[in-house]
C-alpha cells in the first residue's frame, strides 16, 4: 500500500493530479488500518498506471462493481489465469481480463 504522497512522487505527478487520478476513476484507493487513503501499489506498472487498468476499471463499474468489489476482482487470485487479473494487466494479458469483466455485466 502507498500513501498519495508517495504516489505522487513515483508517478512524477504532484497530489493533486493523485487526487484527479482517484476522482475520475483511474486509480483505486482504501482505507488502512488507521483509517487513511492509500493505493494498493500494484496499480501502478514503474510510473504510471498498469496498462488497460482504466479500461477495465470502466467495465467492471458498467457491471456494477463498487471501487472496493472491482479492486477485490483484480485482486482475486484465478487458477484459470493464473494468478490475479491485475497481474494479468501486468503482463500484457489485457485481453482476456478484459473480456471476462465484460462477461461480468451479463
Amino acid at each position: 500500500m502507498m500513501s498519495l504522497t508517495d504516489v505522487a512522487e513515483r508517478m512524477g505527478i504532484g497530489p493533486t493530479g493523485v487526487r484527479d487520478l482517484v476522482k475520475s476513476g483511474h486509480l483505486l484507493t482504501v482505507k488502512d488500518a488507521e483509517g487513511k487513503t492509500v493505493v494498493p501499489g500494484d496499480q501502478l506498472d514503474g510510473d504510471q498506471l498498469v496498462k488497460h487498468l482504466v479500461p477495465v476499471l470502466t467495465l467492471l463499474r458498467d457491471a456494477g462493481y463498487s471501487d472496493d468489489e472491482a479492486l477485490t476482482w483484480l485482486s482475486t487470485p484465478d487458477d484459470t489465469l493464473p494468478g490475479t487479473p491485475l497481474q494479468a494487466l501486468h503482463e500484457n494479458r489485457a485481453t482476456e481480463i478484459k473480456r471476462r469483466a465484460q462477461a461480468l455485466g451479463f
